[in-house]
């Protein structure tokens, strides 16, 4: 096993499209100074031909932080590695995992699979255009390939091409049939495949993703893998990550209060709103944070009441801080 003490790898919040934009990385950021957030994934032609500020732009307070990419042309993709790096990205990441119907029309995510030296050539590519790490995020198998003979094949041959760091998720991907929604909770996970990887692949950075619910469940993935990922249960319940640079980085500094992080995140959307921001596209992000706690569901419901002023809401959460 890699020394993993210092790799923000430890802990990854993951890539989320709609979900993960700078305003949730910057709450996130807000629990824990050490894990490594990811962007929302962004195609190679919205980056080469959209507004790269409003897709790239992100807080200096976000860092440790990574962009995710999509794409399969190994020109665009290091033309794009190079846009990433020169706003200050920390990590590129190919995503080759995403198998949603729109993204294989655009032939990449989760369908590359089936193209190893394709995406080898990208890592490649990507890697020669940048000085930062350029990781690889995938499944374990697609449609009826899948396993140890498929994964290890296809494993072998990226990392020849350069990639040493990967994010696993630990299911396979159906192409056809199971809507993105279904493959993240029908393909059964297969944690043991993906220690079974880490052990033929030692000087490789494995870090695990797929159903890990809680702090404790990564803890007990760490024995096997370098790393893990959690996406929904950060997204849904944030008030966990409160924990992590304790649990995972050994830090000891005092963990942060909902009171603290809410008095911080006012300060921030107040900045942002004068920007002209609208507060419900951020706060769509912090209503997860009373999860679990008594009067919880009330204080969603109210900041979720669209007859309310964005005046109204900031002056709800005002109150919540004493």
């Amino acid at each position: 096993m890699l020394d993993m003490t210092d790799s923000p790898h430890r802990f990854c919040v993951a890539p989320m499209i709609d979900w993960t934009d700078r305003h949730c990385r910057y709450f996130h950021r807000l629990f824990t100074k050490r894990a490594l957030l990811y962007t929302e994934m962004i195609t190679t032609s919205a980056l080469l031909h959209g507004d790269r500020d409003h897709l790239l732009n992100f807080h200096p307070a976000e860092h440790p932080l990574a962009l995710q990419l999509g794409g399969s042309d190994p020109k665009a993709l290091a033309e794009c590695a190079r846009i990433g790096a020169d706003y200050g990205y920390d990590e590129i990441n190919l995503n080759v995992g995403c198998p949603s119907d729109r993204v294989q029309k655009g032939r990449f995510g989760a369908c590359l699979m089936a193209e190893p030296q394709l995406v080898g050539d990208c890592v490649a590519a990507m890697q020669a255009a940048v000085n930062i790490p350029v990781t690889v995020k995938t499944r374990i198998g697609i449609d009826h390939s899948a396993g140890q003979d498929f994964l290890w094949p296809f494993f072998a041959t990226v990392t020849q091409a350069g990639c040493r760091s990967w994010i696993i998720h630990a299911r396979q991907a159906w192409l056809q049939g199971l809507s993105p929604k279904q493959n993240r909770e029908i393909p059964p996970l297969d944690y043991p495949l993906v220690y079974a990887l880490k052990q033929d692949f030692p000087d490789c950075t494995i870090v695990l993703n797929g159903g890990i619910k809680n702090l404790t469940e990564g803890l007990h993935h760490l024995q096997y893998v370098d790393g893990v990922m959690l996406g929904r249960a950060a997204y849904h319940e944030p008030y966990l990550l409160h924990a992590v640079d304790q649990q995972f980085f050994a830090q000891t500094t005092a963990m942060v209060s909902r009171a603290e992080i809410l008095e911080q995140w006012i300060i921030y959307a107040q900045q942002q709103m004068q920007q002209g921001v609208s507060l419900n596209f951020m706060l769509r992000h912090i209503l997860g944070l009373w999860h679990g706690e008594k009067g919880g569901r009330k204080i969603r419901q109210v900041l979720s009441d669209s007859r309310l002023s964005s005046q109204e809401k900031i002056n709800v959460l005002t109150a919540l801080i004493s």
